[in-house]
This record gives structure tokens, sequence and C-alpha cells, in this order.
């Protein structure tokens, strides 16, 4: 009878315990259900030649992860994912391979739009959330290819907003998700979904003295995104209006202790040469004279060439802005009409 009793109750446990679920557990396995059909896995191969046969071989150079951008066979990753690959190639969900085709580039960014020829039935796009939208403990969800073991799904919360961390180019990226979700090395270029199973940030970097997860990763936020793949997918590049300048050397600009951008010269013709602005010229003695330093474009602060490509890039050709400088001393400001570049 006791011996009954204890299987009867042991039982009674598992079905207790197999029944148990909280409505947090119940969204994770539905994000990850409705998600992960779009997260891809990203291998990266270059060439090598054999130092005795001279042959060439093609070997694994790294790996990542990325998401169906469309179900027109367009995949988003991060930039460094792919940097120096011969060859990309694309593993979804139903664990087909496709060769992908580069499209377009943003290394100030660090993101990648890639093409495969899928049909558009095997490729699901992620919906896109609202990163304006976040705050601090917000849950997340990161979906990746972590040391290589494919789909893993890990939660967290947004722990910071605006945060900035350095490009592949060394270019800073700005208004960055931190968040406490594991990333490690191969989650780069994978989805940051919200709740809803909607992409809020492409996971790109973690802070970590030993490589490896301690809590601290960062995400770019999708309406950075949103912004940036369009441009890629259109013309394979960042399209940042220009104003008609050549900038003095930074490391001289530094050096001198210049707060600002200086101008070297500006091109006949374009937004600046017509608005009056001025690079560097010589005076009646044949000495150098520095020209405009521009420190603001509408309410945006340039203290450095990075400050001014970010002010640009939030702008398109054809919208006009105030640009503020210094010239012999004093403030100045002009209008101006910015350029195609």
């Amino acid at each position: 009878m006791l011996l009954l009793w204890a299987v009867l109750m042991s039982l009674a446990g598992a079905g207790a315990g197999a029944g148990f679920s909280t409505d947090d557990e119940t969204n994770n396995i539905q994000v990850f259900k409705e998600a992960s059909p779009s997260v891809v896995y990203v291998t990266n191969e270059t060439v090598v030649r054999d130092p005795r046969s001279f042959d060439l071989h093609t070997v694994p150079r790294g790996s990542g992860t990325g998401f169906v951008w469309n179900d027109g066979g367009y995949i988003v990753t991060n930039f460094h994912v792919i940097e120096g690959a011969r060859q990309i190639t694309i593993t979804l969900q139903d664990r087909s391979s496709w060769k992908a085709k580069v499209m377009g580039i943003a290394p100030e960014k660090d993101l990648a739009v890639l093409h495969i020829e899928a049909p558009a039935a095997t490729l699901q796009p992620l919906a896109l959330g609202d990163s304006s939208a976040l705050t601090v403990g917000n849950k997340v969800l990161a979906i990746g290819n972590p040391f290589g073991l494919d789909t893993t799904l890990t939660v967290g919360v947004v722990s910071a907003l605006g945060r900035e961390i350095q490009a592949p180019n060394n270019r800073k990226i700005r208004n960055v998700i931190q968040t406490d979700a594991a990333i490690n090395p191969g989650n780069s270029g994978g989805p940051l979904l919200n709740s809803e199973a909607k992409l809020i940030g492409v996971n790109t970097a973690i802070f970590s003295p030993s490589g490896a997860s301690v809590g601290i990763g960062f995400a770019i936020p999708v309406d950075t995104v949103k912004k940036i793949v369009p441009q890629l997918i259109a013309h394979g590049r960042l399209v940042r209006p220009i104003l008609g300048i050549e900038l003095a050397p930074e490391q001289w600009a530094r050096r001198n202790g210049i707060k600002g951008v200086p101008i070297m010269r500006v091109t006949r013709g374009l937004p600046a040469q017509k608005a009056g602005l001025r690079g560097i010229r010589r005076n009646a003695w044949g000495a150098a004279e520095l020209g405009d330093i521009i420190i603001g474009v509408d309410t945006h602060v340039v203290e450095t060439y990075d400050d001014l490509l970010t002010a640009l890039e939030r702008y398109k050709p054809g919208d006009r802005v105030s640009v503020s400088f210094v010239r012999d001393g004093d403030i100045d400001k002009r209008a101006l009409t910015l350029a195609a570049p």
C-alpha cells in the first residue's frame, strides 16, 4: 500500500509540474515561436592559399546572426559579421542554405544588408516595433546563434537608453539600447524583440573583459535601422547630404586645440560656397589664415568631425538648415540647402 501511495503521489507531482506555467513564461514561448522562423545563421568564409600546394581553399572566418527583412530575400545583420568575407552563406530555419550577395553596408552604423534567392514562401519577415517608445525596465528577448549554438533565446530588460558604442570604422553609434539579456559572440546581427515579438533593436556588441556575456549588451535601435536599411537596399550605402566642403585634417585640428570643425576649402557651386562660408586662405603677406569653424547645425552642437556627420545624417538632400560657425573669433550663422552627394 505504501509503495502504491508513493507511486500515485509521484505521478500527481509530475502532472502538477508539467502543467505549471506563468504568464511571463507563456509570453516567452509565444515570442520565440513567432520570431524564431525569421532568424538566420550567417557564415562568413574567406579564401586562403595552401602554402605547400598553392591551391585555394574556402575556410570559415566567423559566424553570426541575421534576420529576414522582407520576403524579397533581404537579410539584415551587422557589418562586422560579414566584414572581409569572400563568401557568405545564410542558413534558414528550415535548414536550407543560400549563398548571399552583399547589397549594402553602413560601417558607421555597423549594419549590412544581404540578399538571397530563396522562395518568398520560405521567408518570414520580422514585424517592426518602435524603439522611441522604450523605457528602462521594458522586457526584451534576444534570439541568436551564440558560439554557433543556433536559435538560442535569452530574456532580460532594457537596462539603459541613449548609450554610445564605437562602430567598426571608429565612428560613434549613438542612442544605443543597453540590455542585460545575455548576448555572446555569435549573437551579433540578431534581433532584440519586445513582448509582442516585434523588432526593437539589432544586437551588436557586448561589454565584457572575458569575451562572454556579463549582463551588458548593446543593440542598435530599430528606428535607426528603419532609416538605414532602405538606403542600403536602394543605394548600397548610407546617403548623407553634403555641405560642399573639404575639412582640415582632424589630427591637425585636435593638435591645435580647435573646438569645432575647421573648413579647409569650399567647393564652387555647392551649398557652403553659395552661403558664403570660407575655407583656409592666404593673406596679403602669403600666410595661411584659418577659415570658418563649424560649431553647429540647427540645434545640434558640433565639436568633432563625428558630430558633424551625425548631424547631417538626420537630414536629406534638399533640407534647409542653419549652420553656425566661428569666423575671426566671432560666431555667425548662415542658412543653406543641403545637396545630394
